[in-house]
């Protein structure tokens, strides 16, 4: 009787060729599981002829093998000694230790059965392939005598593995390669957004290819819109191509066949014109696919291979899909652009066309309108030409992001800058712009910043409702957020009855600049408003002096903020300079109430500006004058003071300074007593100028003196 019969009368469960089981180390060349059952199953007998057994007295340490087992090892009898050691002669060191661990291992752990993979050498230098398994037999006490088991050729066996495996490794990198495109194209919005997604960093490995190009029909034409690949710049001196065959990309959308080519020498022979350009560029093989969106053939899609001779069934089953998949995203994306197209047009139509010119000054204007959704929104910004000379200038913003929005925006901004153009004060023009959007059939409400500036005296009627307020830039750089009182959103105060928007009261002396924007210039998702703000404070103050140029510094340092997803508006009023003459130059600064450094910075301003005009002399007398004069109004005045310093060459060359105020009661001269801590300031003003008076100026008055250059000096002879 056999070994391999012995082995089967000892254990009658039957038992597939991969359940026998091991306990070792699987290292390299695996090894099966543990398991309890037959030595040789059904499936195994089919190959007996390449399969052997053997008997391994662990005692006296020999071994017994059939011919059939000599023949799966390759030995002739006289290499065989009976013992283990002499199957080493074609077993490789490293498995043969791997093997020995195995079955030393159940050995010691007092398992029955084990399984292992190892190679042995042959005569003829191949490698192949072998399987044994074991049985451990024990005595009574449990101690192991024996072990009885089979080898076998397993070479055919593991190479229709690694074929499987190889099969199944190529169908889950295809499964990749589209749920990483599908993932990447399901972001792309527009047509940009396709192309960025297929020819960005990744893009090509991620498509499994070497080289891409992208072209989509427009009237009877295909236009190449993205390449990607080593060498493949040279398609776009072909950038346009008709759509009429000649080629391998409009052959393939005409027909709506894809075709796959492994020889683009051959394929040039077939297209004499793009022979030379294929001659050029650095690919084996090809698949020209056309891209079909329902029904009808919207571009098509080249991609390009090194190293390839053929295509499988399932490569071009992927390619087919790639190209589906662009096809759906580039369609979703075409209608999204001509949706967005429309709705901008629409939008651009209810923004004004042209900015009025105004006279003593120069204003800019900007829109940047929000990259997602539809890109359009409910901002908008006017310039109004106002009777007297007068302008009105106007930021605001509907609620939302659609088409309505943009709707609501239009019929406001029409109906604001009527009331504006009747000549209302600016809280009636924003009263009745509530009333007005309350009685639309819709529930949106919108904020809004309108100003009437006369240019002429620099006077600023300033209202809001709940939108941002003005931020100004002073003469000397300097910028700040004056207070500008408000009321509620428009169409909310009507609603909630509160149509009340109180007037502030500003000046914008020659030189200085105002600017009004939306919340989108500031406001960025995660971030406090007030880092918007402190930013947009910071690139006025370093930008440029011209309105022009200062929104175009604005739009340039703050495009990353607009990116937030918000629409903005943005509107620049610079009041023109009036440094005077050569001869009787000038200067004008503004100071806020409450402001200690433009104190300060005005004191600066006027020792600075006597040194550049030669009169340095007068310094000290001037400064200590305009702080007396400043002091006084924004101490007894509701608001801030202008202050302005010029020189009056005739008939004698002297300093005249400037405190205008929005108050109309004029100061009185006092004489304190000597415990009073007041009331000393007109004193030490005519103590120190040679003239100085009061005049009525508009809604307010202006305190005046005169320095001379000879009064100075008679001062502070001994």
């Amino acid at each position: 009787m056999s070994l391999v019969a012995a082995a089967e009368r000892r254990d009658k469960r039957p038992e597939g060729p991969g359940n026998a089981g091991s306990t070792g180390s699987t290292g390299s060349t695996g090894s099966t599981g543990s398991a309890q059952g037959p030595l040789i199953g059904p499936g195994e007998r089919l190959a007996l002829n390449s399969m052997g057994s053997f008997e391994w007295d662990l005692g006296a340490g020999t071994m017994d093998m059939d011919e059939a087992g000599m023949a799966v090892f390759d030995l002739e009898g006289e290499e065989f000694d009976h013992t283990p050691d002499s199957l080493g002669l074609r077993i490789p060191v490293d498995d043969a230790a791997r093997l020995r661990d195995t079955v030393q291992g159940v050995l010691d752990g007092g398992e029955e059965t084990y399984g292992q993979y190892f190679t042995v050498q042959r005569r003829d230098g191949r490698d192949q392939w072998t399987h044994t398994q074991g049985r451990v037999l024990r005595d009574d006490e449990g101690r192991p005598v024996r072990i009885v088991g089979i080898v076998r050729d397993a070479t055919a066996e593991l190479a229709h593995l690694t074929v499987l495996r190889k099969l199944e490794s190529a169908r889950a990198q295809q499964a990749t390669i589209v749920q990483r495109t599908t993932e990447a194209l399901s972001r792309a919005v527009t047509v940009d957004d396709v192309t960025a997604t297929l020819t960005g960093a990744g893009a090509l490995e991620r498509l499994g290819v070497d080289g891409m190009a992208l072209g989509l029909v427009e009237g009877g034409h295909i236009k190449i819109i993205a390449l990607s690949g080593e060498s493949l710049e040279i398609l776009s001196e072909r950038k346009f191509t008709r759509l009429d065959g000649t080629l391998p990309l409009s052959q393939a959308v005409l027909s709506r066949k894809a075709r796959f080519v492994t020889s683009l020498t051959e394929l040039a022979g077939e297209f004499p014109l793009l022979a030379d350009y294929l001659s050029r560029i650095q690919y084996d093989a090809a698949a020209y696919l056309p891209l079909i969106a329902q029904a009808e053939a919207i571009g098509g899609l080249v991609l390009f291979y090194r190293r390839r001779t053929d295509f499988s069934p399932e490569e071009r089953n992927l390619c087919l899909g790639l190209a589906g998949i662009v096809a759906q995203s580039l369609q979703r994306a075409l209608l999204f652009d001509q949706e967005r197209e429309f709705a901008t047009m629409l939008q651009a139509a209810m923004l004004p066309r042209r900015i009025p010119e105004i006279t003593g000054g120069e204003i800019a204007v900007r829109y940047h309108s929000a990259w997602s959704g539809r890109e359009v929104g409910g901002d908008w910004y006017d310039v109004i030409a106002l009777p007297r000379d007068r302008v009105g200038i106007v930021v605001g913003d509907v609620q939302g992001h659609d088409t309505h929005a943009a709707a609501i925006m239009g019929q406001l901004r029409i109906a604001l800058r009527a009331y504006a153009g009747e000549g209302h004060p600016p809280s009636t023009v924003l009263a009745r712009a509530s009333r007005f959007l309350a009685e639309l059939d819709t529930e949106r409400f919108a904020t809004c910043m309108y100003a009437q500036v006369d240019l002429e005296t620099g006077g600023v009627r300033a209202v809001r409702a709940g939108h941002l307020g003005p931020l100004i830039r002073h003469t000397d750089g300097r910028t700040g957020w004056p207070n500008v009182r408000g009321g509620l959103p428009l169409g909310l105060a009507t609603v909630f009855e509160q149509e009340e928007f109180p007037e502030t009261r500003l000046d914008l002396v020659p030189g200085e600049t105002l600017v009004l924007c939306t919340d989108g210039l500031v406001e960025e998702p995660g971030t406090a408003i007030t880092q918007g703000m402190d930013a947009l404070a910071h690139a006025v103050r370093s930008g440029p002096q011209e309105a022009g140029a200062l929104a175009d510094h604005l739009s340039d340092r703050l495009w990353e903020r607009w990116g937030s997803g918000d629409d903005v508006a943005l509107l620049v009023l610079r009041r023109a300079p009036d440094p005077g003459t050569h001869r009787a130059p000038r200067i004008h600064q503004y100071v806020h109430q409450a402001d200690p450094e433009g104190l300060s910075e005005a004191r600066y301003a006027l020792r600075q500006a006597l040194r550049d005009w030669g009169m340095p002399e007068l310094a000290d007398d001037v400064e200590l004058a305009a702080g007396e004069l400043l002091v006084n109004a924004l101490l007894h005045t509701d608001g801030g003071a202008v202050l302005t310093m010029e020189v009056l060459p005739e008939p004698v060359r002297r300093i005249r300074l400037w405190v205008k105020d929005r108050s109309s009661v004029w100061p009185r001269r006092r004489t304190p007593g000597e415990a009073a801590t007041t009331g000393r300031g007109l004193l030490l003003v005519d103590a120190l100028a040679t003239h100085w008076g009061v005049e009525s100026r508009g809604d307010g008055k202006a305190v005046w003196c005169e320095f001379s250059a000879a009064g100075s000096a008679a001062r502070s002879a001994p």
